[in-house]
């Protein structure tokens, strides 16, 4: 075989391996991570056996998908080149976790634009319309998002034109309960929680003090007290089940020094202390919610790290890391199957950013160290084959 066919050869090879880590790093390496995940078992609440005793049949599972901070990038923040990658990788993972998993239910819990609390109204239309390409769903998979501080600004820069376009954007309120095969989400804007007589405060409010006086009664709606009854009487019933909160700042604590697992805080970030209203909720509005609604599981946001705490030796919380390659390199979402007497919880970690760079770097290595060789082996072939070319003769007069 000639040196030129051999360059011709190698040239095709060189350019069927880029393509190929390309297609692997860009498509294949989701449906690698995401296929090691699966849809937990109910592992929390009474046991199965107790909930089978009286020959009733057992509850309908719900399957919902838990994320976190997307933070679309803005008109304002960001190169084109950051915007561009990470939700290219935000795009690719959440529509190949619908493809592999085919959720019921989709809970974002906020900070789902970066520059929410200060964009235009044409740039926030423009974040509007990339969200809904990025997070397009079936038919049968529901959406449901939640408001987070820099989708309608910290307590501070919070207005009700801010809220109104976001609960807008995704035909919601940023207070309410959806209920779903039996299974009751208390949907709350942690935002407005700072407990100072705001505006809005004084509206989320009274909304969760309406939705809790609701859900005490459906708790109670087999109750023979009168007096219980006459409180009642107007109130909506829900299936009688205590909620899951779902907010975004996270409940009250000091830091994230107990958080352990591969999604947690850096160990030098650990320790460094929470601020009340702006890291996590305060002292009172947390212990304001646990007394309320008494939740048998809350799930937030905002830290763009995992964590697992039980409040008051009871309350489990579980805070959802960020869904963004900007904010964490190992991102992550959460697979949760409810009941209506149980709940199970599994975490599906997406692909590292580090792990694409370094296929990257170390296929641009690989072409680097190639590439001479072969335009070596090209340039002998070329010139071995001028060499042996027959010349024309001409004759002259």
């Amino acid at each position: 075989m000639s040196c030129l066919s051999v360059a011709c050869s190698a040239v095709i090879v060189l350019f069927g391996a880029v393509c190929s880590v390309f297609i692997f790093c860009e498509y294949l390496i989701y449906y690698a991570a995401i296929l090691q995940c699966g849809w937990p078992g109910i592992d929390h609440g009474a046991p199965a056996s107790e909930r089978s005793a009286d020959g009733q049949p057992e509850p309908e599972v719900l399957r919902a998908m838990v994320l976190s901070d997307t933070h679309l990038l803005g008109a304002v923040g960001g190169h084109w080149f950051d915007k561009l990658r990470r939700e290219w990788q935000m795009e690719r993972a959440f529509q190949t976790a619908l493809a592999l998993l085919r959720p019921e239910v989709v809970f974002i819990l906020g900070d789902v634009f970066d520059e929410g609390k200060w964009s235009s109204p044409k740039n926030w239309e423009d974040d509007v319309c990339r969200f809904q390409k990025m997070f397009r769903h079936p038919s049968d998979t529901e959406l449901v998002v939640l408001v987070g501080n820099h989708d309608i600004g910290f307590h501070y820069e919070m207005d009700w034109f801010k809220l109104q376009r976001f609960e807008k954007a995704f035909n919601t309120t940023s207070t309410r309960m959806v209920t779903k095969k039996g299974v009751n989400f208390l949907l709350v804007n942690s935002v407005a929680l700072h407990g100072d007589g705001c505006p809005i405060c004084q509206s989320v409010e009274k909304q969760l003090h309406t939705l809790s006086r609701d859900l005490n009664c459906s708790l109670l709606q087999n109750s023979q007290s009168s007096i219980i009854r006459e409180y009642c009487q107007d109130a909506w019933t829900y299936p009688s089940t205590t909620p899951i909160i779902l907010q975004h700042y996270p409940l009250y604590r000091v830091s994230d020094a107990g958080c352990t697992g591969r999604d947690a805080a850096p160990p030098e970030e650990r320790h460094l202390l929470f601020r009340e209203k702006y890291d996590v909720l305060s002292q009172e509005a947390s212990h304001r919610l646990l007394q309320w609604f008494k939740p048998r599981l809350v799930l937030s946001g905002h830290t763009h790290s995992g964590c697992q705490v039980l409040h008051d030796n009871k309350y489990p919380e579980i805070s959802v890391p960020s869904f963004n390659w900007r904010n964490r390199n190992n991102p992550s979402f959460i697979l949760g199957s409810f009941s209506s007497s149980g709940y199970g919880l599994s975490k599906c970690f997406l692909p590292e950013e580090s792990t694409v760079i370094a296929l990257y770097c170390s296929t641009g290595a690989s072409l680097l160290f190639l590439l001479p060789l072969v335009h070596c082996l090209w340039m002998r072939g070329l010139f071995r084959c001028l060499i042996l070319c027959p010349i024309s003769k001409h004759k002259f007069l």
